[in-house]
């Protein structure tokens, strides 16, 4: 998770791992310096001199260094439902919603980690793949990031490593697809980050299915572009005044999705009316020029939120139905 400070970076917590030996894998290790290249490239350098040295095999699922991608390619989430093959391990993230920003780990605890060419900077966030092991296929959610893995090197959770192998193993060979246009659990959802003020805003998009590829604030009649942030928040470094926010989302297949009534309530997720795909509520939140794509009307102020997430988990309000916020101050350093 992140520090929900502003307007500084916030730094990633609790979903960026190191793999360990065969079927033990480590709980997180919270914020960390990733290394550049050329540091990760000499770490992998003395690993290789001093496992020479000993005469030894490395343990089983140690990652290899990482390799390089071919001249000319770029890191990229899997897409398109096209069938890779590579080898699964696992891993537990003792419940956080890992480099993704989730505030939890999904309940069916089904997720999975990917190296940083497959996880390319968040942009594989919040989509799902479909991994054949040797017992099956299970159905997974890109929620975390593994610095180690190499490109076709997936870290499983521990629940869905076991559904396609025995995990005595602690490492299998597997191949995956990216899953296109998997069923939406319901409609969009929206943290804006702790920290965020009209000054200064960040936001966690939800239950979107496919990754995201724009995320757009409406203001002054115009539509304004935010920042992907590498731990899975949009951000506008100077605001976005002071709310209710429309907000436009964008996947990486086309789908567009218009959602109102998003209020400035950081830390807490909200529930929009709107569905990216699959239904006629996504459809009619498709922008139109035509007045009677607008959204319809929003629920009386006066309903009361519906919280439905499990105790110990944030509460989900309904976006429309939301108190409206009281205004920060603007923090030191904010726009």
């Amino acid at each position: 998770m992140t520090d929900g400070s502003a307007p500084s970076r916030p730094t990633p917590a609790g979903g960026e791992h190191t793999p360990t030996r065969a079927g033990h894998r480590r709980a997180p290790t919270g914020p960390r310096r990733w290394l550049a290249a050329g540091g990760l490239a000499a770490l992998a350098a003395v690993v290789g001199v001093t496992l020479a040295v000993r005469g030894g095999a490395a343990p089983a699922c140690a990652a290899p260094p990482p390799r390089a991608l071919p001249a000319g390619a770029l890191a990229a989430p899997p897409l398109g439902g096209t069938v890779h093959t590579g080898r699964a391990t696992f891993y537990d993230s003792k419940g956080a919603g890992g480099n993704c920003s989730r505030p939890t780990a999904p309940a069916n605890r089904l997720y999975v980690a990917l190296g940083p060419d497959e996880y390319a900077a968040d942009a594989s966030c919040g989509g799902h793949l479909d991994v054949t092991g040797p017992k099956g296929t299970v159905r997974v959610l890109v929620m975390d990031r593994c610095p180690e893995c190499e490109p076709g090197h997936l870290d499983l959770s521990a629940e869905a490593f076991a559904r396609i192998a025995d995990p005595v193993q602690g490492v299998v060979k597997v191949s995956y697809r990216a899953v296109v246009n998997p069923p939406l659990p319901g409609p969009l959802t929206f943290r804006v980050k702790e920290g965020a003020s009209q000054w200064w805003f960040a936001v966690l998009v939800g239950d979107h299915g496919n990754p995201l590829r724009a995320v757009e604030v409406r203001q002054g009649g115009s539509w304004r572009a935010a920042a992907r942030q590498d731990y899975n928040y949009w951000l506008i470094d100077s605001g976005a005044g002071p709310g209710p926010y429309t907000i436009r989302v964008t996947d990486v297949y086309g789908h567009r999705a218009t959602a109102t009534g998003i209020r400035l309530l950081p830390g807490q997720v909200q529930r929009s009316t709107v569905r990216m795909y699959g239904d006629t509520a996504a459809r009619s939140a498709t922008p139109s020029r035509s007045p009677s794509a607008r959204p319809s009307p929003r629920p009386s102020a006066s309903a009361t939120p519906t919280v439905t997430a499990p105790p110990g988990t944030p509460a989900v309000v309904d976006a429309a139905a939301a108190p409206p916020a009281t205004l920060a101050p603007a923090p030191a350093g904010c726009g």
